[in-house]
């Protein structure tokens, strides 16, 4: 068999289905269609089998044909469930969560926040079968798609899920590193004035960090726990690499709790800068209060319609006036900057 394989069909074509491969055992794969899926034996090579879960198609081929116990069925077809790994016989059922990105071919907007999407799988020594929703888009399936269609695929189950496990974390990087710098941009911009913006955005970043440490830490214990089992398909080199993907997202993890560390130092400096901006605007208001009361005082007793007021025939009182009362706001002036008011 050749190491490398051209598709037999788009993918995606066929309703329910993404991609079916048989591997080769070298790193290559030949690719399936639906019809040959359903007619696979055991002894015809370890076929990979990507489904849409939420597809009819897909529904009724893991319910009727695809030869599962109807909790591992239900199991694989649920639409919400946290990461998590269970032995069944000789196989194993995994839930995953991986990022979600936009497809190449979907021209859309890309969503602002971050979205963790279920990944099922099913996996023995024969077999791998992966389902997710038809509106996500996992690029770690596709990239080890792309990687057997060249002849730089996995060679086994043990192999295949290995590295599903090490792409998944992959793909958690650029999140963390993003969010990282947004929390940098942040920190410098409340010191630039800017706390409308970064309240918001502050809001967003913690949200989320706590999203995402929601489902890393589960993950990190699936994984663990897939690297502690005695499946006879997972043998030393793939309990090795699952390993390294194990601390790798403990790291993650760690980083997360950083930058979630982070966000609340920077929810605490803008309190303290959004503070200190309301205390100076009221020392502010408070001074110019004190400024004006010498001529609001004289104002009010010179305005008051009654008799007596001095001044009235004389020419030179409204001069006299006007030199006390600047005298006297002269006066409040430097008092307020002795008292350090201003």
């Amino acid at each position: 068999m050749d190491a490398t394989c051209k598709p037999i069909a788009s993918y995606g074509v066929e309703p329910g289905l993404r991609f079916a491969l048989l591997l080769d055992g070298k790193g290559g794969c030949r690719q399936l269609d639906m019809a040959q899926a359903r007619a696979w034996r055991p002894g015809d090579g370890v076929l990979w089998l990507h489904l849409e879960r939420d597809h009819p198609a897909a529904a009724e081929w893991v319910e009727s044909r695809g030869g599962f116990d109807p909790l591992v069925a239900e199991a694989l077809l649920e639409e919400e469930s946290r990461p998590r790994v269970e032995p069944v016989e000789d196989g194993l059922l995994i839930i995953l969560r991986g990022v979600c990105a936009t497809a190449p071919e979907e021209i859309e907007e890309k969503p602002a926040d971050i979205d963790l999407v279920p990944l099922h799988l099913w996996v023995d020594g024969d077999r791998v079968v992966t389902l997710r929703d038809k509106g996500h888009y996992v690029t770690a399936l596709r990239d080890i798609n792309k990687a057997l269609l060249i002849g730089k695929g996995p060679n086994h189950t043990g192999d295949l899920l290995a590295m599903i496990g090490d792409k998944l974390v992959r793909d958690l990087e650029p999140v963390l590193d993003a969010m990282d710098e947004e929390v940098d941009e942040l920190d410098d911009m409340i010191f630039q004035g800017e706390a409308g913006e970064v309240r918001e955005r502050l809001k967003l970043l913690r949200r989320r960090a706590v999203q995402l440490r929601r489902y890393l830490a589960p993950q990190r214990d699936a994984l663990n726990r897939i690297e502690h089992d005695d499946a006879p398909w997972l043998n030393q080199r793939d309990k090795l690499r699952l390993r390294e993907v194990i601390d790798k997202l403990l790291r993650f993890i760690e980083y997360l709790d950083a930058i979630r560390d982070r966000t609340s130092i920077l929810h605490d400096d803008l309190s303290t800068v959004i503070g200190e901006r309301i205390a100076r605007n009221s020392n502010r208001l408070a001074a110019l209060t004190v400024l004006l009361l010498p001529p609001s005082v004289v104002g009010g007793l010179f305005g008051m319609n009654v008799g007596g007021i001095p001044g009235v025939n004389d020419t030179s009182a409204f001069l006299m006036i006007v030199v006390l009362v600047t005298i006297a706001s002269v006066g409040s002036l430097l008092l307020l900057k002795r008292i350090n008011w201003l």
